[in-house]
């Protein structure tokens, strides 16, 4: 089993009509071994972008903390909040530091730019961003994430309508995958604010 698959993950990020939408499951394993059922995946980094962190747990704690940092020394120096595409490169630059002892994470970033355009990104565990304008998936359960996404995304989503997509697309992926589930968090990032909901999943 790679280290990647160790702790179990799935984190996808889907973009609508001036809205985002980023979801991620709940489980933390030892492989098959449930430790934990309210693992924290994503994280805000701004009031409008937020970032997934499926991979190593260990890890995940350890970039959340930086990342929170290097925001905030933007901040500082910059005096005005990073917008996603920013910070998205912040996140490339500061994995493609370690590649040679990589964090073993595969982020997957979205947020609203200052037009309320929709931003989504994902990485590999060395920084090479991939973007996309529909949806950007990673952990464990991607690829039953990308057939179920393809499946169910259409262009033009609004706030409703991209949370029913994304949180069937994610609670039937990690249906089908051992290593995630165990219910999950969606996060509706429009221009007037965060929509957060948990979801109920199967306990098995």
């Amino acid at each position: 089993m790679s280290i990647m698959e160790y702790n179990g993950s799935a984190v996808v990020a889907m973009a609508g009509k001036n809205c985002v939408a980023i979801a991620a499951d709940k489980r933390l394993g030892q492989r098959a071994l449930t430790v934990d059922t309210n693992f924290q995946k994503v994280f805000p980094i701004t009031d409008r972008t937020y970032i997934g962190l499926p991979g190593l747990a260990t890890d995940v704690k350890t970039l959340h903390d930086r990342f929170r940092l290097r925001v905030n020394i933007y901040r500082q120096r910059e005096e005005r909040v990073i917008e996603p595409k920013t910070f998205s490169n912040l996140v490339s630059h500061m994995l493609y530091e370690h590649r040679f002892g990589p964090y073993f994470v595969e982020p997957v970033i979205a947020g609203l730019d200052k037009n309320n355009e929709p931003f989504i990104c994902g990485m590999d565990l060395i920084g090479c961003p991939n973007y996309a304008e529909d949806f950007i998936v990673s952990g464990t359960a991607s690829d039953n994430l990308f057939g179920m996404c393809e499946s169910l995304w259409e262009p033009n989503l609004g706030p409703e309508e991209l949370f029913e997509t994304i949180s069937q697309s994610l609670l039937n992926a990690v249906d089908r995958d051992a290593m995630s589930g165990w219910g999950a968090v969606v996060h509706i990032i429009t221009p007037d604010g965060v929509i957060t909901r948990d979801l109920k999943g199967r306990m098995d």
